[in-house]
């Protein structure tokens, strides 16, 4: 019998972006069924683990196609396409058309499949895990009457109005909410109202399974084109732009509401999509186990270095950090690492191996500043790179507030701070290699280019050179040793004649 992969759900969020949070409640309904199933689950910010099959959640915001030949990975399609859909760009559906895809719903497929029944379909169902309490609120005392949460259009904006032209009012987040900390308003209405944002009128069924599953009733448009999964029809309140004012005026305000309410969502709790999740993870290990044996087995030898995690984690980056909460590809201290080459392992990254010579771009963001031994990381640095790759370094500018905000940081820095690396580079052991000043800028606080006297940080390109015949002179001159090679020599020992 074929045992499990590992499973890793990726969830792809840009730097600052709240809203690829929307994905939690998907990626966590996954890792319900595969755990269920027997699988071991894990669920990372940007990160793909090289000894899992991944799936990946949100790939239209950016997704490297070049990480699949290291990493197996399918894509979990969660926007609506097709005519009238979410406008994508064709890179996006050029990465559905190229890559392992999982859907949620079949409407979708025909917009970027060439074969659709061969894509398979993972509906959002009842979650358990997300069922009330005992105890809780009752649906007819809850506080708040309506709930809406969303994007927000002129189509919607509309259908709200209509709403509360009847006399109610829906309630909406004055700021992007999501995963616990909404579900704490959703368990507290009465009913949650869905309306379509795109003209495909697809139903939204993760916000469905997820209402529901709190145990909130939901309230959605029909339109003629929408084809809900069977599962939904019992489960939901439906209305069509005919009967908005109807609906909300005679069905939604009556006493009989509640009770209509409590019998759909004890209709949804019976709803299940363990087999379809089943013969997603036999497809999803077969889909591993192919990968695995077609990947290149040789180490990664990676061209660009970030040196941090956790926020600053950059996909397709070899991220190395020295604390094991920041989630790095590799837990590793540079400064204090043996001597180059270096050979490591980590389930994210897999077998790396770090030669001289071998990157093209090292990243240092707000880094530098928390080194204890700065000397010993520049030189590994300057070791790890070409001849004209780029250390790139943000720090904090001396005479900035944030220059010693951070209990950690043990130095600040300013123009002259790089002196040493460029100019007095023998003081180092430095002789073949040095660094230049390719780029300095000045930031603000809020990391934009400012003139100097405005600065909080600088950002500093340092591009490793070799030294000149006179850089080496000087060298020469300056060190104790001279900076002589230890030459290689055959010994003949001459016999002495005794004393």
């Amino acid at each position: 019998m074929q045992p499990l992969p590992h499973v890793h759900l990726c969830i792809v969020q840009p730097k600052g972006d709240v809203h690829p949070l929307g994905f939690i409640d998907p990626a966590r309904y996954f890792r319900w069924q595969f755990r269920r199933l027997g699988a071991q689950v894990t669920i990372g910010k940007n990160r793909l683990r090289h000894d899992a099959v991944n799936f990946v959640f949100g790939s239209h915001l950016g997704f490297d196609p070049a990480l699949r030949q290291r990493y197996a990975t399918i894509l979990v399609q969660l926007e609506q396409l097709g005519l009238g859909g979410r406008p994508v760009p064709e890179q996006y559906l050029q990465l559905l058309r190229s890559s392992a895809v999982v859907d949620y719903d079949a409407g979708n497929v025909a917009a970027y499949a060439a074969d659709p029944p061969a894509v398979p379909i993972a509906p959002f169902l009842h979650a358990p895990y997300l069922a009330p309490a005992p105890g809780g609120i009752p649906i007819e005392r809850r506080p708040i009457d309506l709930l809406f949460f969303g994007s927000m259009n002129e189509r919607r904006r509309r259908i709200i109005q209509r709403i509360e032209s009847t006399g109610l009012s829906v309630s909406q987040f004055d700021h992007p909410l999501f995963g616990p900390e909404r579900d704490t308003f959703i368990r507290q209405a009465k009913a949650v109202l869905n309306c379509h944002f795109y003209e495909t009128t697809r139903f939204e069924q993760a916000r469905a399974s997820q209402c529901l599953s709190l145990g909130t009733p939901l309230i959605s448009e029909r339109a003629p084109s929408t084809r809900p999964h069977p599962a939904f029809e019992d489960a939901v309140f439906w209305f069509d732009d005919a009967s908005i004012e109807s609906f909300f005026s005679r069905t939604f305000a009556t006493p009989g509401f509640a009770d209509a309410a409590r019998r759909k969502l004890a209709a949804f709790a019976h709803s299940d999509s363990r087999e379809t999740y089943a013969d997603l993870l036999r497809l999803a290990a077969e889909f591993h186990q192919r990968h695995r044996g077609e990947r290149d087995p040789a180490p990664w030898r990676p061209a660009r270095i970030n040196l941090g995690s956790g926020k600053d984690y950059m996909p397709g980056w070899l991220n190395i950090d020295v604390q094991a909460n920041a989630q790095p590809d590799l837990l590793l201290d540079l400064a204090t690492a043996p001597a180059l080459p270096i050979r490591a392992r980590g389930d994210l990254a897999g077998d790396v191996l770090l030669e001289a010579s071998s990157a093209e771009c090292i990243y240092a963001n707000n880094v530098l500043e928390h080194v204890p031994d700065l000397p010993a990381m520049m030189s590994r640095c300057l070791g790890l790179l070409k001849t004209g790759g780029t250390l790139i370094a943000e720090v904090p500018h001396e005479r900035a507030r944030t220059a010693w905000q951070d209990p950690t940081h043990v130095r600040a820095f300013n123009e002259n701070s790089w002196i040493y690396y460029t100019e007095w580079f023998w003081y180092l052991g430095w002789f073949e290699h040095r660094f230049e000043i390719a780029k300095l800028e000045y930031l603000d606080g809020r990391v934009r280019p400012c003139a100097a006297a405005s600065a909080e940080f600088m950002r500093v390109y340092l591009r490793k050179i070799e030294t000149t015949p006179r850089e080496r002179m000087t060298a020469r001159m300056q060190r104790a040793d001279f900076c002589l090679d230890d030459d290689q020599v055959e010994a003949s020992p001459v016999a002495l004649a005794a004393a």
